[in-house]
């Protein structure tokens, strides 16, 4: 068995792999690894265990460097998580092998793996996130039966602002970019480029969905979902915060629910939260249960696990900072900024 740097002409053998694989993800089809590469200039090492001429373990690796933060990597940036996809422990081992040489060869501070499991070696691990998860088993109707009576009321309440949603591809791309660029302006983070997502629909076509909501022609709230083997990733979303008192947001979620239930899914990520914060305390509303995920860290010696902390002082003052910035100001500095933000 050897581990190798997969290029595009194992492409097809590597999703075909990921297919094959229950514990793979959208996250490690290798159309991310070409996005990272096309939409902000990324090295990307794709490692692959190779036994007698078929893959039997992926390690797919993003090279962020930045003034922000360094020079780092990640499995994977952007997204809710990535990591070791092995046939066997011994073939995780020797992936993490290369990993680790890859760190020293380019000097890299940390590789951050950030997975639904610990890997097979014993690294430093952070447990501050979970991913929330909706079973959608049982069908739109008994989940909507499920949800406590107050929120069944408040799904209901948000209906009758004259609220309407519908599910799309490509073609909403403007209005999903422009609500998200404003939502993310509020929460004080850099956005991308709209060609970053428009890459996405090239590459995965429509494994990704968009549901929006209207009031009346207006788009107020949207989210961006990837669909793969029976299991929903959402991956962003966000609601215009004059529609907020209409719940404009409630109507978004049970929208995409019921999409994913009524298209044959089985699960619903509903992206990655802060453990015990106000978003899993929402998504819990939902009858999501929460999934603790490990983000394991490969580090030079002497070489500390890090913290980013976005209450820390430095960080703050720059989160306020962005909010006051005009949404055009952040749409045009953002992109270069948030390339770099894993």
């Amino acid at each position: 068995m050897n581990v190798i740097l997969c290029d595009s002409s194992w492409d097809a053998a590597w999703d075909a792999f990921v297919r094959a694989r229950p514990d793979a993800s959208f996250y490690h089809r290798y159309g991310w690894l070409r996005v990272n590469t096309r939409a902000f200039g990324h090295p990307t090492f794709a490692f692959g265990a190779v036994e007698n001429g078929a893959l039997v373990g992926i390690l797919p690796v993003v090279q962020v460097k930045t003034p922000i933060f360094g020079n780092l990597g990640c499995s994977m940036p952007f997204v809710n998580f990535g990591g070791v996809v092995a046939a066997s422990p011994a073939v995780e081992l020797e992936l993490l092998a290369a990993a680790e040489a890859l760190v020293a060869r380019k000097g890299l501070k940390y590789l951050e793996i950030r997975s639904t499991r610990p890997t097979a070696r014993e690294l430093p691990t952070s447990t501050r996130k979970v991913s929330m998860t909706i079973d959608l088993t049982p069908g739109a109707d008994a989940l909507f039966a499920a949800f406590k009576t107050g929120h069944r009321q408040e799904i209901r309440r948000a209906y009758k602002h004259g609220l309407s949603a519908r599910t799309g591809g490509v073609e909403m791309l403007d209005d999903f970019h422009a609500i998200l660029a404003t939502c993310w302006r509020d929460l004080g983070t850099p956005f991308y480029r709209k060609s970053y997502f428009r890459m996405l629909f090239a590459e995965f076509g429509d494994a990704i969905r968009i549901t929006m909501v209207f009031s009346g022609d207006t788009p107020v709230a949207a989210e961006m979902s990837a669909f793969h083997d029976g299991v929903v990733e959402g991956m962003w979303l966000g609601t215009l915060a004059e529609y907020r008192r209409q719940m404009a947001g409630y109507v978004l979620y049970w929208e995409a629910i019921k999409y994913a239930c009524e298209n044959g899914h089985a699960r619903y990520h509903l992206g990655r939260s802060t453990a015990d914060s106000n978003a899993e305390t929402f998504k819990k509303k939902w009858n999501a249960s929460a999934t603790q995920l490990y983000w394991q860290y490969i580090m030079p010696p002497g070489q500390e696990m890090p913290s980013l902390n976005p209450d820390s002082p430095k960080y703050r003052m720059a989160i306020d900072l962005w909010r006051r910035l005009p949404v055009a100001v952040t749409r045009l500095v953002g992109p270069s900024l948030a390339r770099g933000i894993p």
